[in-house]
């Protein structure tokens, strides 16, 4: 049987710490989706059809053939049901997270009972897409936090 997991999230930017994640999965799970999802009440720093290029360069370029990048604007819990996925992929950097996590996994589970969530431990607990977007506001080099492909897609919009 074809195991496939979901591996939702903003990824605005995709980190070193979401790569680990990714890395993790592709180990585990016959194909594994990077969902990057659209919030339509949230605005984005990076254009999504940039990130989900830049993605799918590093995720070539580490050699992760079971790897597929998507933008989608709709229900996470509902594009793993109707692409038959049963497994969503979730890091957790510590506890407030792992809380955070299990609520959206209840709402989920409403939707799709038979979901099973995979919970991977984050190396780099201090690196967040947040964090990295605030330290390249204010001019930081963030370079060393992100694959070089997406690092590329901050420097273009400067």
């Amino acid at each position: 049987m074809n195991k496939k997991a979901l591996y939702p999230g903003s990824f605005d930017p995709f980190t070193n710490g979401h790569l680990d994640i990714v890395r993790k999965a592709s180990a585990l799970f016959d194909e594994v989706y990077v969902l990057i999802g659209i919030n339509s009440s949230k605005k984005r720093a990076f254009d999504a059809d940039k990130m989900k290029n830049a993605i799918e360069k590093t995720v070539e370029q580490y050699g992760f053939n079971n790897v597929k990048v998507i933008v989608y604007d709709g229900l996470i819990a509902a594009f793993a049901k109707d692409n038959h996925i049963k497994y969503m992929i979730r890091g957790l950097r510590n506890n407030m997270d792992y809380y955070y996590e299990e609520n959206i996994a209840e709402v989920n589970k409403l939707i799709d009972p038979d979901m099973e969530y995979v919970y991977f431990r984050a190396e780099n607990v201090a690196v967040s897409s947040s964090m990295v977007k605030e330290l390249y506001m204010y001019g930081q080099d963030v370079s060393s936090f992100l694959p070089d492909a997406v690092y590329e897609v901050l420097k273009s919009t400067e």
